[in-house]
């Protein structure tokens, strides 16, 4: 599932689909939180950087790549990314 960042609509992501038949990709609409659990990581990322005074832009990218590795390993809140979409999980 894909929102409609220009780069998932561009001709040549069209190719690159069109050459892999076993690839099937849905459109979400333009924002669409209540489908889409990574609006819900952005949203809990944005309000744990909303006091950070970083000094440079590569201080503010270090944080956020460490708490982004923090929360690969809190499978609770990650999993209530999914549950606030109303979707399941299908796991092999």
């Amino acid at each position: 599932m894909w929102d409609r960042l220009s780069t998932h609509l561009s001709a040549g992501m069209k190719a690159l689909l069109a050459a892999r038949t076993w690839l099937t990709v849905i459109l979400l609409p333009g924002y669409a939180p209540e489908l889409n659990p990574v609006e819900g990581l952005w949203s809990h990322l944005k309000r744990s950087l909303a006091n950070l005074a970083a000094r440079t832009l590569n201080d503010r990218e270090t944080v956020l790549r460490s708490r982004l590795k923090a929360l690969q390993y809190r499978h609770d809140i990650l999993d209530g990314f999914l549950a606030g979409t109303g979707l399941a999980l299908d796991r092999p």
